[in-house]
């Protein structure tokens, strides 16, 4: 007797399919706490010293949303004028634009550590003749609507001739949050001339 190739087909199909469940009761056998060992870990626990060891060797969580950082609208650039004459551009002795901003967050024991930082740039302008200047740069952290931190910096520039321009980079580090979840944060930046 002489079986078809169909049926041939369906019997190793099926050995197959057999195989694989006996291989799958086996570990989810296992899975769900069959073996010895399971029990043993269940009944683990770990000490107060372990613990211990435990949490100071961990790495702080990253917050998963960082506030954002937002230049302050009219904040983005300051410029200096020579002899008073505010708005000629001949008589723009040097400009400074923020370029860059970025901020880097970790979560930790309630509170949210922030690092923020701007690249910028000091140009001279027509009437340029100065060197060095001190860029004034505030950077604030506003939660809900309320202030919560507020920092102004000079920011030494040296502008060595021939160049017309000179970058710089302000960071500040550590700046500490109350933490809930949910608040409505953002980090503000920007150039700020008031005394």
């Amino acid at each position: 007797m002489q079986l078809s190739a169909n049926t041939t087909r369906f019997g190793r199909l099926a050995g197959i399919g057999a195989f694989a469940l006996a291989i799958s009761a086996c570990s989810m056998g296992n899975m769900f706490g069959g073996g010895s060992s399971n029990t043993q870990l269940q009944n683990a626990s770990a000490s107060q010293a372990e613990i211990a060891k435990a949490s100071t060797s961990a790495l702080p969580a990253i917050a998963t949303e960082c506030p954002p950082i937002k230049v302050r609208l009219g904040g983005e650039a300051i410029f200096q004028y020579a002899s008073g004459k505010v708005g000629n551009p001949k008589d723009l002795n040097y400009q400074a634009v923020i370029e860059k901003q970025s901020r880097n967050c970790v979560v930790s024991n309630g509170k949210i550590t922030v690092k923020m930082g701007v690249v910028g740039r000091l140009l001279l302008g027509p009437a340029g003749n100065v060197s060095s200047v001190n860029v004034p740069l505030r950077f604030a952290i506003e939660r809900d609507g309320v202030p919560l931190f507020s920092e102004k910096y000079d920011i030494p520039v040296t502008i060595t001739p021939p160049n017309q321009s000179e970058e710089f980079v302000k960071v500040v580090e550590n700046v500490q949050i109350p933490y809930l979840g949910g608040e409505q944060i953002t980090i503000w930046v920007g150039f700020d001339p008031r005394s």
